[in-house]
């Protein structure tokens, strides 16, 4: 067994949906996933050595949704728009330099 990770690192985007209660997916979750996926791939940062995109449940994080985690730095991030989505890709999935303007207070929970 290999003793190195398949991808550098591994984004993770809560689409986490709740009937009548507060949940990523209504925070526009859904749409940055999309924003953030087309980001890697144009990067060239995509696949093996690279980065991974994939979506999620509940990361029981949802007082500071829309949230998304990086692994295996282990870092959330809350965010609003593109814009932040961008700057996640480029200085942290990119060049390993976390955003903490962006990163979510370890008290956040659900």
């Amino acid at each position: 067994m290999s003793s190195t990770s398949y991808y550098q690192r591994h984004i993770f985007f809560c689409l986490n949906q709740r009937e009548g209660e507060n949940a990523c997916l209504q925070h526009d979750a859904q749409a940055a996933f999309d924003h953030c996926k087309q980001r890697v791939k144009a990067e060239k940062l995509a696949g093996k050595g690279g980065v991974r995109v994939n979506k999620a449940g509940c990361l029981d994080r949802c007082a500071g949704g829309p949230v998304a985690v990086v692994y295996p730095d282990a870092v959330w991030y809350s965010f609003v728009d593109n814009s932040d989505i961008d700057e996640i890709v480029e200085r942290h999935l990119k060049h390993g330099e976390v955003v903490e303007r962006l990163v979510l207070d370890d008290s956040v929970g659900r």
